[in-house]
């Protein structure tokens, strides 16, 4: 039935009803709707729809201890699926529709894995064997404890330059040593011993951190640092490699302001370019760069993108051999490459104490990268994964791994983006990528004795358009969220000027304090009311709103605790005009008032005649207030989140000192945790607990009813 706003709002004093009314005209087909129900408190609420049994909570608790305790078969079977995915995802293997993707997408990757391996096994400062192993055990060991059906683990630039940061602080790199000396051996061993020990400690570290279920901790390197992260990285990466492209034989800087020492031994070597070397990289370059761009492009027309990679490794290797340019032109190659298994090796223990802290950022910046690209990618395909699981799965990776002279482990920007175009479907892709890695450690692996290392250099160098190119979403940033833009310049400046780790640390805790600066200095807004609706928006942004007459609404967006509570303080007595000074001068005039109504009740009894002049404090209000003045203040807790001992305090100060102003206190849309808070604090000592109430209308509705009655204000507590 249609009805006309104003003719359906009326409030109904006699029984404590009124209506919410939304009004929408004929010509949206929908017609005026009007629901009238009774002023609900908390406390009246909780009688009539909360729960009647107390110890439900605990009940449940008790119920969902005693089920995890429980040991049968069936629960067995159940946490085996879960830590072990494998054996969820395998059973329901769609094998007509799936292998084909899973298989061409597999191969495609494990090809793109053999330079890249090599490579950053360069930026770790070990031999190129040993991407190769790393590209190959935590591919295995992901594809049977990892959630991501689109996920490709190996090496990754930026972890392996961070761990060649501690590898070249704990085993420098001497200027004059000979390549097939017995020394060069035992050198290379030290350094994948100090390597494969940071891999061993991040693993036990995820471990630790997936029994603690700590893996919301990713959630503190936001995307902004991350991205501001790698994308500064990325400079790290290409500087460190300029010597490499150059055929400098120089020490490798770390530490602070370590890209600019590289930089300037860089260009006082200049005159001691090796020119083959630099003609190399050149011609490596002019054929990398174009071919990716081509690959990224036309990746929704090509099957699978061209291995340039290694189509430029083979060439190289080719080349470099027919012409004996290690011996020729002095040309660094990447020499003897082991074929076969590694053997089982453990890490340098003793090195612990001295990478712990390094390891902790390595952990923390492999993992948010992992579960950064694991979950965008889950988004895209409609599935979900699962961050402990996701510990588990690359703890395991880099603590078993570590074991067979493997460096830390994650997952990677290029190879996910390629596995997921390719057209893979499950982590069996993993299956055909590591089978790729295994035939070159069993056959190939020697015939790319005589490759250049200007060859992966440059691999190296253009592996990193992607984290170059997030420079392009500043823009949008700025327009979205200034604040978050700023995270991003100072965590990028922070990491290109300092170094990699004190500049993602610098990253982090810019970020958490712009949290804690935006809820100390949360907006404090006054509430109007729309036109005969029950809607409240602030006045400050709708115009056409008012106020209720003797009643300030107020609402606060944020906690309210021990960092913000002066500014909230300070904020509610300016919207409230509550100055000390006029609190003591209406206290003054109130206890006058309070002195007299009692002599004139007393004069009144002696004499027999009743006087009901001030029989009430709604009186007391009407002849001491004017309309403009605030005679109640209702505080909307919507957007109050939580609070603390010191916000809860807080409310008891503010109903004391508003009770010696004479201004009634009200509270609406507390949640739980906030009205527990509030009420063990004590303020229902200082509060009428039937002011606190389930919406800001119930409350104005209360508040303009007991105006209405004077005569049953004497049974009111009014704070």
């Amino acid at each position: 039935m249609y009805c006309h706003r104003q003719h359906l709002y009326r409030l109904y004093n006699s029984n404590n009803r009124f209506p919410i009314i939304t009004h929408l005209h004929k010509d949206s087909m929908s017609a005026s709707v009007a629901v009238y129900r009774n002023i609900y408190s908390e406390d009246r609420f909780k009688q009539a729809y909360g729960s009647d049994d107390d110890t439900s909570g605990s009940l449940r608790l008790r119920e969902k201890l005693a089920e995890r305790c429980r040991c049968s078969k069936r629960a067995c079977f159940h946490l085996l699926k879960e830590r072990v995915p494998i054996f969820s995802w395998l059973p329901r293997y769609r094998l007509k529709k799936w292998i084909l993707g899973d298989t061409i997408a597999g191969l495609t990757v494990g090809i793109l894995h053999i330079p890249q391996g090599m490579a950053f096994a360069l930026l770790t400062s070990v031999a190129p064997i040993f991407g190769l192993y790393t590209s190959f055990f935590p591919v295995v060991l992901y594809m049977f404890f990892g959630t991501g059906r689109h996920v490709s683990t190996g090496t990754f630039a930026v972890v392996s330059l961070m761990t060649g940061s501690v590898v070249e602080q704990l085993v420098p790199t001497p200027l004059e040593m000979n390549s097939s000396s017995p020394e060069m051996a035992e050198f290379e061993g030290q350094r994948i011993g100090v390597a494969s020990a940071v891999a061993l400690l991040s693993g036990i570290i995820m471990l630790c951190m997936c029994g603690l279920q700590l893996g919301f901790l990713s959630t503190y390197l936001s995307e902004p640092i991350v991205k501001a992260f790698t994308s500064a990285a990325a400079f790290h990466v290409t500087i460190s490699q300029l010597q490499s492209m150059l055929g400098l034989r120089l020490p490798r800087h770390t530490g602070t302001f370590s890209l600019f020492k590289t930089l300037a031994s860089v260009m006082e070597n200049l005159p001691h370019t090796n020119m083959a070397e630099l003609l190399i990289s050149l011609v490596c370059l002019a054929v990398l760069v174009p071919v990716k761009e081509i690959n990224m492009r036309y990746r929704h027309r090509l099957r699978t993108p061209i291995p340039i990679e290694i189509l430029t490794v083979i060439i190289a290797t080719g080349v470099a051999y027919a012409s004996s340019l290690d011996s020729s032109y002095n040309i660094e190659i990447v020499g003897h490459i082991p074929a076969g298994f590694p053997k089982p090796q453990m890490p340098a223990f003793h090195t612990f104490p001295d990478i712990a802290g390094d390891t902790i950022a390595i952990t923390f910046v492999g993992y948010a990268v992992s579960v950064s690209l694991a979950m965008i990618y889950a988004d895209k395909h409609g599935y979900s994964i699962h961050p402990n699981q996701e510990l588990l799965a690359h703890g395991i990776s880099n603590t078993v791994s570590s074991f067979f002279t493997c460096f830390p482990s994650s997952a990677t920007l290029a190879t996910t983006n390629i596995l997921e175009s390719a057209g893979g479907y499950t982590q069996l892709s993993g299956l055909f990528t590591s089978l790729v890695v295994l035939i070159v450690l069993l056959l190939i692996g020697p015939l790319f004795h005589f490759l250049p290392k200007a060859v992966l250099a440059c691999i190296n160098v253009t592996s990193l358009r992607q984290m170059f190119l997030q420079f392009q979403d500043l823009p949008e940033l700025w327009r979205i969220s200034k604040i978050d833009f700023m995270v991003w310049v100072v965590t990028w400046l922070s990491v290109v000027i300092l170094n990699v780790d004190l500049g993602l640390a610098i990253g982090v805790v810019f970020s958490m304090m712009t949290v804690i600066c935006r809820t100390q200095r949360a907006g404090c807004s006054v509430l109007g009311r729309a036109s005969n609706t029950e809607i409240y928006r602030p006045l400050e942004n709708h115009s056409k709103c008012y106020e209720v007459p003797g009643v300030k609404i107020l609402t606060y967006n944020g906690p309210i605790y021990y960092g913000n509570r002066s500014f909230f303080r300070e904020e509610m007595s300016r919207l409230l005009g509550l100055t000390p000074e006029k609190i003591r001068s209406r206290e003054k005039a109130r206890k006058a008032l309070e002195k007299r109504e009692r002599e004139t009740t007393v004069n009144t009894v002696e004499r027999g005649i009743a006087n009901t002049s001030f029989s009430s404090e709604h009186e007391f209000f009407k002849s001491e207030t004017s309309e403009s003045d605030v005679q109640a203040v209702l505080i909307d807790c919507s957007s109050v989140i939580f609070v603390d001992v010191a916000g809860a305090r807080l409310f008891t100060q503010m109903c004391t000192e508003c009770q010696k102003a004479g201004v009634h206190v009200y509270l609406a849309n507390c949640n739980e945790s906030v009205l527990k808070i509030l009420t063990s604090s004590g303020l229902m000592n200082f509060m009428n607990p039937q002011h606190i109430f389930v919406t800001v209308h119930d409350a104005v509705m209360y508040i303009q009813q007991q105006k209405e009655k004077p005569s049953e204000n004497s049974t009111t507590v009014w704070v």
